[in-house]
């Protein structure tokens, strides 16, 4: 007996008609890690998302996950379960290191739409060092008053100086002022006044943060890490528990087996991530570099005094090795980016290439190369503001940002308004004492004191960060933070920064929609 084969009809004979139209839906209610592994099956089943799902449970997903994403280090799986967490009741120094990823988005509480004065603050373990604790409580303490005091004091100088306009309710024109007054008043909040966040991250994201977390120097950051790793793998909060108790107690009363058959399905306990996070643990990579390239920096830099350095500094194009080296060394330490290269210029070619190889002699097999090893951008800024601009500053994620640590060495910046209101003496005051409360603590001979006194520093020191872009992120940040409606601490930064690039190139500066901020601004419109 003959088998028949039928031909194969040709791409071009196929008619379309046949062909299933594209479909596109959501998908709502499943576990993070069993719609990541339902999405990753794309690539090993031709099930549907949907086929896929049903027949899905979490033994099922954790145990694909052991395999594929543990032990063939297929990572990207962890980018298809996003988790979304409340970060509540952290301190604003703790909430910039948590932030400080690349793939993050979230929004934190604004200090100038909220009174922060109710907020509180944090307060780091002295371990039985009461002088210390004493001296901390009492400058916060004061910090908050002086808040309170400026809040108030700048509202009333804005309102005698700011006509409401007829067409403007009471109640809009009051809460718009109040604003502006927190706009400067929130110079003097410390970085340990508390804050709240809420944040969206794919898994992967959330094991990078975590590790990171648990690495660093401070132990409230350290905690931070411990509690997001066990809320990712404990039961996630449930927004329709309490409705689904109700209808399963209605149910219940007329039908004990038909609710005990659904309950389990009404009120699973989700876990966002309880596979994917297991392994999040402290890296020994980033622990270990931080330490040799500090003793590095300590060694070229440390004999240097800082030196005066711009609001903005555009950088010029350099060997790329003298950039590694020089960034390297630059998160370590407190001196401008132009000081430290001209530093490593002068250095031997063996002495560049060991600062280099200590970035990368404690990476294993699976650490990401360290952030400093992001290099070769065109536009490179060295920036130097207030803290409290650079909180706005930071949430740019398309570009590079190579922090240095909090300190008061490079001064603190005073808003016009508050010298206009004839606040400046009492401003300076409170400042510079409170300079003394951080060099004080910072005294100590506890190995942690150094890390205590940061929370002390106002919003109004200055930090440096380094900005690493291509020329749309210039042109992006430079368009969209000198905006009437921002604020005026970095309105000034990316026009300045629009400066830089127009004159460095003249024939680029007609694609920069830029706001002059030497224009008066209508601060009712802002």
């Amino acid at each position: 007996m003959s088998t028949v084969t039928k031909p194969v009809a040709k791409s071009s004979e196929i008619d379309s008609k046949s062909q299933p139209a594209t479909e596109v839906y959501a998908v709502h209610g499943a576990d993070p890690e069993v719609q990541a592994y339902g999405m990753a099956k794309y690539s090993r089943s031709a099930l549907s998302l949907r086929e896929s799902l049903a027949e899905l449970n979490e033994q099922k997903a954790e145990k694909f996950l052991n395999t594929f994403y543990f032990q063939y280090g297929h990572r990207s799986i962890a980018d298809l379960a996003h988790i979304a967490f409340a970060v509540e009741r952290l301190s604003i120094l703790a909430a910039t290191i948590l932030v400080d990823e690349p793939r993050w988005d979230g929004q934190e509480r604004s200090t100038r739409y909220q009174d922060f004065q109710k907020s509180g603050y944090y307060v780091p373990n002295f371990a039985g060092d009461t002088e210390a604790e004493s001296r901390y409580r009492e400058a916060a303490n004061h910090l908050f008053a002086e808040y309170q005091h400026f809040s108030g004091g700048m509202f009333d100088y804005l309102r005698e100086r700011i006509l409401k306009p007829e067409e403007m309710k009471q109640e809009a024109y009051e809460r718009t002022l109040r604003a502006r007054a927190f706009d400067l008043s929130r110079y003097l909040l410390p970085l340990a006044a508390n804050t709240s966040l809420g944040q969206i991250v794919s898994a992967r994201t959330l094991e990078n943060q975590v590790s990171r977390l648990l690495s660093h120097t401070h132990a409230e950051v350290r905690g931070l890490g411990e509690l997001l790793k066990q809320a990712a793998r404990q039961g996630a909060y449930n927004v329709n528990q309490a409705a689904v108790q109700r209808l399963l107690e209605e149910i219940r009363e007329q039908s004990p087996e038909i609710a005990d058959r659904i309950h389990p399905v009404l009120l699973h306990e989700v876990r966002a991530a309880p596979t994917l996070m297991k392994y999040a643990e402290p890296n020994a990579y980033e622990i270990e570099s931080r330490r040799e390239l500090s003793g590095a920096a300590a060694e070229f830099l440390g004999r240097l005094p800082i030196g005066p350095a711009p609001l903005v500094d555009l950088l010029e194009d350099e060997p790329l090795e003298v950039e590694l080296a020089t960034t390297l060394l630059y998160q370590c330490d407190h001196h401008s980016y132009r000081q430290i290269r001209e530093v490593v210029e002068g250095m031997s070619a063996a002495e560049r290439d060991e600062i280099i190889a200590l970035g990368v002699k404690h990476r294993s097999r699976h650490d990401e190369v360290a952030r400093a090893f992001n290099s070769g951008q065109h536009f490179r800024f060295d920036i130097l503001m207030d803290i409290g601009g650079f909180r706005d500053m930071h949430r740019h994620r398309r570009c590079v940002q190579i922090m240095q640590e909090y300190t008061t060495l490079h001064g603190y910046d005073m808003p016009q308004e508050i010298e206009s209101a004839g606040l400046a003496s009492r401003y300076s005051q409170t400042m510079e004492g409170t300079r003394q409360a951080v060099a004080k603590i910072a005294s100590r001979s506890a190995a942690e004191a150094g890390e205590h006194s940061q929370y002390l520093i106002p919003l109004a020191f200055r930090k440096r960060t380094l900005f690493k872009m291509d020329f749309a992120e210039a042109l992006y940040i430079s368009e969209l933070r000198t905006g009437a409606a921002g604020h005026f601490s970095y309105r000034n930064v990316a026009y300045a920064m629009y400066e830089a690039v127009a004159q460095k190139y003249p024939s680029l500066a007609q694609y920069f929609r830029v706001t002059d901020v030497r224009e008066p601004v209508d601060l009712l419109k802002r």
